[in-house]
């Protein structure tokens, strides 16, 4: 999104990076993890067939359908939509010469405030832990079919290999577990202004507003982000990816069970 909307502001980058650095975070993304591990082991940048090609996609594409006013069946209407041009995508890299993907399903976004704030849930519709269920459905139906289109990938492309990486249950795990894994609120957005997820479509992390002739922040970072699982309200918190990423590095949940270091060699 700061490549081709808009470049992104302070407070964000400011746990990591002490800047803002591209990224809607308050620091590091799961994928900066991963490439931290890969930072002595990169070849020039003329060998694409080289390199793992990352990709992690659902949320955008399925939200985008309820801010269209779509209903949950017909946001379901538009999963094998979604999927043909991530198809079209993945065949893109391969005849570019990429060779090795290592792919993301999409996370419980039933479970974030800019979701719990924006949608309106009836108590049947919310789950045991607080999130949104029609929303993890639509979820778990999308990661369903996108782990059957990347096994139609791997016959497609024998000679490319594809890891299919289970971030949905990982995510929901932390979400879940937050108190006892030493995190707080994580229902509640941590840079945001107002309301019970401290989260308002309005005012983004970052936004002001002019006081007089003064431009006051009003949607600030809360004290502890490494204590924070959501960063923004749509994102999450540096933390919060360092602890995906400590539990998706070494295969545990994906398919092949291999780790990551391993994600560039044909078994």
């Amino acid at each position: 999104m700061s490549a081709a909307f808009s470049t992104v502001s302070a407070p964000n980058g400011e746990t990591f990076f002490g800047a803002p650095a591209g990224r809607y975070c308050d620091g590091r993304l799961v994928i900066d993890f991963i490439g931290a591990i890969f930072k002595d082991l990169l070849p020039p940048e003329k060998y694409f067939s080289q390199a793992l090609y990352t990709f992690d996609i659902g949320q955008n594409d399925l939200t985008s359908g309820y801010v269209s006013n779509l209903t949950t069946e017909q946001v379901k209407e538009t999963i094998p939509v979604i999927l043909g041009k991530f198809t079209d995508a993945v065949k893109n890299v391969y005849q570019l010469g990429g060779r090795y993907f290592w792919i993301h399903n999409t996370g419980p976004f039933g479970c974030l405030p800019y979701v719990l704030a924006g949608y309106p849930l009836r108590a049947p519709e919310v789950d045991s832990i607080g999130c949104g269920a029609p929303f993890n459905e639509v979820a778990q139906r999308f990661n369903a079919k996108l782990n059957k289109t990347v096994m139609r990938l791997r016959k497609s492309f024998p000679s490319a290999v594809f890891t299919y990486v289970d971030v949905y249950t990982v995510k929901y795990s932390l979400i879940s577990q937050a108190e006892r894994l030493g995190f707080e609120q994580p229902f509640v957005a941590c840079c945001g202004h107002g309301g019970k997820y401290n989260f308002d479509v309005r005012y983004s992390c970052g936004a002001t507003k002019k006081v007089h002739t003064t431009k006051v922040i009003i949607s600030n970072t809360c004290e502890d982000p490494s204590k924070r699982i959501c960063w923004d309200g749509y994102h999450y918190s540096e933390a919060a990816n360092k602890w995906v990423f400590d539990h998706i590095v070494d295969g545990a949940f994906s398919d092949p069970p291999n780790p990551v270091t391993m994600a560039c060699r044909r078994q």
